[in-house]
């Protein structure tokens, strides 16, 4: 078996320690590592010519990207994660261990166990390097740092800043991470390894204590003032999470045990912390979630067809979506791209969007002014279709009108080239629509962003039937490299995750119009685990927009899709939501610094809020109605998967990624259970939760989605 570390002695006393796992473009950490690194510290200790060594990736672009999520799969019970997580201890306080000064020389990602392994070494440095990113992302997973991060890293930054990279999983850059002292030199790529050997050989160094103001450490030095943070920090947790994720509250735990009892309390409890949670649902719904991603990045779309390169593109509408779009065209996917609107105000509008997002990358230092003038150089406008002949992909974003987008298909296959790609961002209208005025259908393709298009993971990828395969693999690979995950979905009304959010949200309205308050109806749905609830929702999206999309489903897909009355009396009022400062809640001035509600709503829907429902069964009207579409879906072929459909429904609305998405959630809850739901809710309410004929297949085969 090939050997993933390798040991280099030097004529002045260094070694280096080469971490390169065979045939894995990243380094990760394995289990099956520890005899091997046990083994080269014993030869490292019984060596006395060593004086000093210096841990370096043999990937050009990563230090190690974390542990193999793969092998917890392997762990049958709570106990052998446990003790995995031990073996990982026991390794790391080996090299900790070492009487000469060990140093971590860090370029690229450094995440998780790939951190924690440098924070064992005496000493870290890394390269300036936009490629470096150091962090502990486990509670994504629904874990909590298990090689002792737990432990080292508030010992080494602080308890504050510990938790605050533990509990949000965010990574840190070179510039951030030596302020808060997560590393002792940020040097350019080309001395790394030179810096790291000088300070090797300049033998171990009592770090210097950090400045800190009086409160941090009265909190943090004193066990009053840590309980204080702690039970903070839990409050927030609380709040953020409704209780639906075990993991951050075990950090916190894992923190407190250690500061309180000492490092190898801390490590025992961690230990057991970690095996625990790998045994949750939630993390496994989480890791799941990983795979899938991981997964979908090898995809093409179509099969074996290869992509055509994009070296330009052009966004036709210069509103928000086009502004949002082109953004992520030069900034994401480093693409020239066109915008065209018929007014100079609307490309001002795209230029001072596009601005405004990179400029907040200088305010915060991640980039330099030049590089964000760099960057808009790629972006370039006009009022006409002049600069677009040489366009491989047009994405067009303009009003929800049909004959509007045929005029656009017809003057983009008259002004561009004949292999030009025509994507349209429309949200509900069937793309084989927009392809009947093409003269080239097989380069029409639907793609459909969500707003905002800067933070929106998702995008919906419609093929409609002419659509070619090179087409839609080359629509995969441009979305992809704007940063987005791109599910592949067949044509129809809605597509998949509008049409699966409709329902869910007629019946918050239909809910609402009983007579529930829009506070109770938010809150239930954020209990049960989504971002938002759907009252905040329709303000952001839009009022409008949900009025207008209602009559093209309801006209496609049948009577279900029926929107209550509320839609029509809510646009007779002008309430469009947070863009016009009109929707269910106050925006402005009148808002205040809390969220409160816009009271005169009531009196427009012509109601008096009453007695307020249990939240679960509010929270489970909406769901089943959202499950019910997803099983239709699937069933029409308009998602190729399960997994398809779980993605889009957590990135493309924020389904709560620890029930694992739409799919996994059913599988939990077993087909029988959700039919029982819907045809109870069917004998109350009427033939809109009538289940989908293959839902009821399954719950009578007893059989599940995975």
């Amino acid at each position: 078996m090939e050997k993933t570390f390798s040991l280099t002695r030097r004529d002045d006393g260094i070694a280096l320690l080469t971490m390169d796992v065979p045939g894995e473009t990243m380094n990760t950490l394995k289990a099956q590592f520890a005899p091997e690194i046990t083994a080269i510290l014993q030869e490292i200790k019984a060596d006395s010519s060593i004086k000093g060594l210096v841990l370096v990736s043999g990937k050009p672009d990563s230090f190690v990207a974390g542990a193999d999520i793969s092998m917890l799969d392997a762990c049958k019970t709570a106990e052998d994660a446990r003790l995995l997580s031990r073996q990982g201890h026991h390794v790391f306080a080996e090299l900790e261990g070492l009487n000469i000064p060990v140093v971590a020389a860090i370029h690229g990602v450094c995440l998780g166990g790939g951190l924690e392994l440098a924070l064992a070494c005496h000493q870290r440095v890394c390269s300036d390097s936009s490629k470096t990113m150091l962090g502990v992302p486990e509670v994504q997973l629904g874990l909590l740092p298990g090689g002792g991060g737990t432990q080292r890293l508030p010992r080494l930054v602080g308890i504050a800043t510990a938790l605050d990279m533990m509990l949000t999983g965010k990574q840190v850059r070179p510039k951030q991470a030596i302020k808060m002292g997560l590393v002792d030199d940020v040097v350019p790529q080309s001395i790394l390894l030179e810096t790291a050997i000088k300070m090797a050989a300049a033998g171990k160094k009592s770090r210097a204590p950090k400045k800190t103001s009086l409160v941090t450490k009265l909190l943090e030095g004193t066990g009053v003032g840590r309980n204080i943070m702690f039970d903070q920090a839990e409050k927030q947790v609380m709040k953020k999470t409704q209780g639906n994720y075990p993991a951050p509250l075990k950090i916190i735990d894992c923190v407190r045990e250690g500061m309180a009892k000492g490092m190898e309390k801390g490590l025992e409890v961690e230990a057991a912390h970690f095996g625990a949670l790998v045994a949750t649902p939630q993390s496994a719904a989480l890791r799941s979630i990983f795979f899938a991603t991981t997964e979908m990045k090898k995809e093409t779309g179509a099969g074996d067809v290869a992509p055509r390169a994009v070296k330009k593109a052009m966004v036709l509408g210069g509103g928000l979506m086009g502004g949002g779009i082109a953004s992520v065209t030069t900034t994401k996917a480093k693409v020239p791209v066109r915008v065209k609107d018929i007014s100079e105000k609307g490309l001002s509008n795209a230029l001072g969007y596009a601005y405004k997002l990179l400029d907040k990358g200088v305010k915060r230092r991640h980039m330099t002014p030049a590089e964000r003038d760099k960057l808009m150089a790629l972006m370039t406008t006009t009022t006409d279709y002049r600069g677009v002949k040489d366009a491989d992909i047009v994405v067009e974003a303009v009003f929800e009108d049909l004959n509007l987008k045929h005029q656009m298909v017809r003057d983009v296959e008259r002004e561009c080239a004949e292999h030009t790609i025509f994507a349209s961002n429309t949200s509900s209208l069937p793309i084989t629509q927009i392809a009947a005025a093409a003269a080239r259908p097989e380069n029409v393709i639907g793609l459909h962003y969500f707003s905002p298009v800067e933070k929106m993971p998702l995008v919906e990828v419609i093929a409609h039937d002419k659509t070619s395969p090179e087409t839609i693999a080359t629509t995969v690979a441009f979305a992809r490299k704007q940063g987005k995950t791109p599910i592949v979905v067949k044509d129809c009304a809605g597509f998949y995750v509008n049409r699966i959010l409709a329902l869910y949200m007629n019946e918050a309205a239909q809910l609402l119009l009983e007579g529930q308050s829009v506070e109770h109806l938010d809150k239930s749905l954020v209990k049960f685990g989504f971002p938002v609830g759907p009252m905040t929702l329709l303000d952001e999206v839009g009022i409008d927009v949900g009025a207008k999309i209602s009559p093209i489903l309801e006209k496609e897909l049948g009577e279900r899709f029926k929107a209550p009355a509320a839609f029509d009396k809510l646009m007779a009022d002008e309430r469009k939501g947070r863009k016009n400062g009109k929707g269910f809640y106050l925006y402005g001035k009148a808002a205040g610094k809390t969220k409160k509600v816009d009271e005169s709503v009531y009196g427009v829907l012509g109601l008096v809020p009453g007695t307020a429902k249990e939240a679960g069964e509010i929270a489970e009207r909406c769901i089943v109605q959202m499950l019910n579409e997803a099983v239709r879906c699937l069933e029409e072929g308009i998602i190729a998967s399960p997994r398809d459909g779980d993605i889009g429904a957590i990135f493309g609305i924020g389904f709560p990624p620890f029930l694992g998405g739409p799919f996994r959630y059913m599988d939990t809850m077993g087909a029988a259970k959700l039919v029982g739901l819907l045809e109870g809710y069917q004998r109350r309410f009427g033939d809109r939760f009538t289940p989908a004929p293959l839902l009821k297949s399954m719950a009578a085969e007893g059989k599940s989605f995975y």
